[in-house]
């Protein structure tokens, strides 16, 4: 991930103040979430492991509309670099509010796993990543370049034990998200 400069702040000291200011390594795992075959649209995952100064951090998006208010819905998509990922749920930042988005640049991604994996050992996958506050515009900080490079695959993301630096979890946001997490955990075991 590459670090850009920004044109706001959001309250959120990792996006604001990131301790490597130029690069951080970042781990991400894609995934579709209904498990219905490749030729149905899904709502699709993208979970990201970042360093951060005391080790890591996760943070966890899902395919969603981009403007108001499907910025809050779960969007089913046929491949990922089509539409964008976000945050769906709010951190808490100092000043309030802010969701994250990551949206696809480049390459085009095919829709099934084994040729996203094929393509990303081809070419890097790059990603715009920005921030909002809930009815805001958004606001580029960072370029994620992603490339399939294999690893662990047994990775547990907790986005809401495994916090950004400076965010904080809204009590309601957490109770929506616990229970859904807790079950895909229960099932993936």
């Amino acid at each position: 991930m590459f670090w850009g400069d920004r044109d706001r702040a959001s309250g959120i000291e990792w996006i604001d103040a990131p301790s490597n200011r130029t690069r951080s390594n970042v781990t991400a795992r894609y995934s579709r979430s209904l498990g219905v075959p490749d030729s149905f649209p899904d709502v699709l995952g993208l979970a990201l492991r970042v360093e951060t100064d005391t080790g890591h951090a996760d943070l966890e998006l899902a395919s969603t509309g981009s403007g108001l208010p499907l910025r809050f819905a779960l969007v089913p998509r046929w491949v990922p670099s089509r539409g964008v990922f976000t945050t769906l749920l709010p951190y808490r930042g100092d000043a309030g509010p802010v969701l994250i988005r990551a949206r696809p640049l480049r390459p085009s991604l095919p829709a099934d796993l084994p040729g996203i994996e094929r393509a990303l050992r081809e070419e890097t996958w790059r990603l715009s990543l920005s921030f909002a506050t809930p009815g805001g515009p958004w606001h580029p900080f960072a370029l994620l370049s992603l490339n399939a490079r294999g690893g662990d695959s047994d990775i547990r993301f907790d986005a809401g034990s495994s916090i950004l630096p400076g965010a904080r979890m809204y009590r309601w946001a957490n109770a929506v998200r616990q229970p859904s997490y807790d079950a895909v955990q229960r099932r993936d075991r």
